[in-house]
């Protein structure tokens, strides 16, 4: 047995455990946290392999900020679409992107290093995950607006600690109730167009996971301007559309529903669901996107809200990102833990979250829906009985 492994062994002598799994953790830990462990698995051909599968794991880590802005740097000066037709020179794609020749090599070899690009010849063409920025609706969208949580997460700590003044939650500010009446045309516009150009992925995964075919009216609350109703609309051709959200948010919903040609089974309502009841009338109420945003006072307020105007025999399905729980998930845990945090507030709930908060507001038979891509969202359906 090697001296570091007898080492790690000896350090758990007069710890308390909670059991043996816990002290093999322990153990392991303290193994791998040990220099001379890791310079002797380095040395070691059996082990080395492991070691450095986890050495580039945290190195993409600590690297990960880079390939992020390398990302944003190629949607930035439009490379993938200067790319779409087909390789390029890197001459060409310099006066396409408007960068010097140097720079432009620079920020093809970084993307294609991550797989957003591959080289060709003496220059480029879109690699798998560059084609698929392309082929994502709304991903480019999102791309451009992660510069404003990129800032905010200059600091961690500080945003962890509530020291910090994050952009999100001024971006965000309807979210917080603030003038949610009187949010202005600008603003609701801005945030408008952002979630409809991000709701399209969601739509796909929330309407294959759950089906709506059966639903007479189905009423979307926090809705925006429309886009998830749109989609469900093309998908199941029976059920009416009403829309509900803020008043200064639904007023382009109507045009909207009338270009999808839905106008005739479609309404738009304009309100809070924090100061107004909910209206009555629809058997099916979606939130879509909406708890997160939000903390659990308000979401369990608007948890009963729904059920009070749902009828009997109705359903609630919430759709959104969500916390692994026990099994903490990229996506949920980290990702829109750390986004909701900068809007100062919500949080992404794990699916026993929600069961506890829809039992209390008299919910039975709270399912689970899987979808395929769970890092974009998932769902959950609640009847009233």
């Amino acid at each position: 047995m090697p001296a570091t492994l007898r080492e790690g062994a000896r350090a758990l002598s007069g710890r308390p455990a909670s059991g043996w799994m816990e002290r093999f953790f322990q153990w392991r830990n303290g193994l791998i946290a040990s220099p001379r462990f890791q310079d002797w698995a380095a040395r070691t051909p059996i082990v080395r392999r492991f070691a450095r599968k986890d050495g580039e794991a945290l190195y993409d880590l600590v690297a990960g900020f880079v390939y992020s802005q390398t990302l944003a740097a190629s949607v930035d000066v439009g490379l993938f679409h200067a790319l779409k037709d087909g390789p390029r020179s890197v001459q060409d794609l310099s006066a396409a992107c408007d960068l010097s020749i140097a720079a432009t090599k620079q920020l093809c070899q970084a993307a294609s290093s991550v797989d957003l690009l591959s080289p060709s010849g003496d220059g480029y063409r879109l690699g798998r995950l560059g084609a698929a920025v392309l082929g994502v609706p709304g991903l480019e969208d999102m791309i451009r607006h992660h510069a404003v949580f990129y800032r905010d997460l200059r600091d961690p700590v500080a945003l962890l600690r509530g020291q910090s003044d994050p952009e999100l939650s001024r971006f965000w500010a309807y979210v917080l109730g603030t003038d949610r009446q009187t949010v202005s045309p600008s603003v609701a516009a801005e945030y408008s167009a952002l979630m409809a150009s991000s709701q399209v992925l969601v739509a796909e995964e929330t309407l294959r996971a759950f089906d709506f075919s059966k639903a007479r009216v189905v009423m979307d609350v926090g809705g925006g301007t429309g886009a998830f109703l749109v989609a469900l609309g093309k998908a199941a051709s029976s059920p009416d559309l009403w829309l509900y959200d803020l008043p200064n948010v639904v007023t382009d919903a109507p045009a909207r529903f009338a270009a999808n040609g839905q106008a005739a089974r479609s309404r738009a309502i304009g309100g809070s669901f924090r100061d107004e009841d909910l209206p009555q009338g629809a058997d099916l109420i979606t939130l879509v996107r909406v708890c997160y945003d939000h903390n659990d006072d308000t979401v369990q307020a608007l948890l009963r809200a729904v059920y009070a105007a749902l009828p009997r025999g109705g359903t609630l399905v919430i759709s959104e990102p969500m916390s692994g729980g026990k099994h903490p998930s990229r996506a949920g845990d980290a990702y829109f833990a750390f986004y909701t945090r900068a809007m100062t507030t919500g949080r992404p709930r794990a699916f026993d979250d929600f069961a506890a908060l829809l039992s209390e507001a008299g919910f039975s038979q709270v399912h689970s829906h899987p979808t395929g891509r769970p890092f974009i969202t998932s769902v959950i359906s609640a009847r009233k009985l």
